[in-house]
């Protein structure tokens, strides 16, 4: 977004593209490659768990397809509830801020030029940007600046929900596709290397979205996905070993 020297917002800033709708766009599908990560991780080691106690298919294709069932609609309701009471907050923050702007305006305007004043503008300046933005949209002045809000794009919890379990279904199926197609006596190590490359890819994609370096990050999806296969082919060995 381009600004004169006042502080104010050019005539063009229409043409060029709203941080705050970037920002949401990258949080959604930082949001969607964690939650593949998730199934890609949950799957795999219920299924690797139960590919250890047996060698029949269908045990391990009906975990796979229960895990990935549960998973994806537990992340679903998770991700509502918590996106609803992310939103509810706003609303009421927003709400909040109208009753504020409606009952003593001109505190209101004094805070908006402060908080300008606290970035780095000059009193005068801060009075006359405060001033012009109040004029044209007071609510939309004192949600940016004061409550780091968007009105007109609070957070959608259907969105996150569906979000989630479509992230979380898609990363599912991989695992469950490498421990059912290949021979049972590969079917194991085939999961494995095809899970470590998906989650190297994930924990990659992840941060590079996030900006950070991505070795440290990728290394530790990786490693923690290990792990966490690790574990429950030993818990499914031992299992199996008990019960047969």
């Amino acid at each position: 977004m381009t600004s004169t020297s006042d502080g104010r917002r050019s005539p063009h800033h229409h043409a060029e593209p709203h941080h705050g709708s970037v920002t949401n766009k990258l949080n959604w599908l930082r949001a969607a490659v964690l939650g593949a990560n998730d199934g890609i991780v949950s799957v795999a080691g219920i299924v690797v768990g139960v590919a250890a106690a047996t060698a029949e298919r269908q045990p391990v294709f009906t975990a796979g397809i229960a895990g990935l069932a549960a998973g994806a609609l537990s992340m679903a309701v998770g991700e509502y509830v918590s996106v609803s009471t992310q939103r509810d907050t706003e609303r009421a923050m927003l709400q909040m801020e109208r009753q504020e702007l409606k009952s003593q305006p001109a505190v209101e305007l004094d805070e908006l030029t402060g908080l300008y004043e606290k970035r780095g503008l000059t009193h005068e300046t801060a009075v006359k940007v405060a001033e012009e933005l109040t004029a044209h949209d007071s609510l939309a002045a004192h949600a940016e600046v004061e409550l780091h809000i968007d009105p007109e794009e609070l957070t959608n919890p259907w969105q996150a929900a569906i979000s989630s379990a479509v992230s979380f279904t898609l990363g599912a199926v991989l695992p469950l596709i490498a421990i059912l197609v290949p021979p049972s006596s590969v079917r194991i190590l085939v999961t494995v290397v095809a899970v470590l490359i998906a989650l190297a890819i994930t924990g990659w994609v992840s941060a590079r979205l996030g900006g950070a370096n991505p070795l440290r990050p990728t290394l530790r999806v990786t490693v923690g996905g290990a792990l966490a296969m690790a574990i429950t082919f030993g818990i499914g060995h031992l299992v199996g070993a008990a019960v047969g």
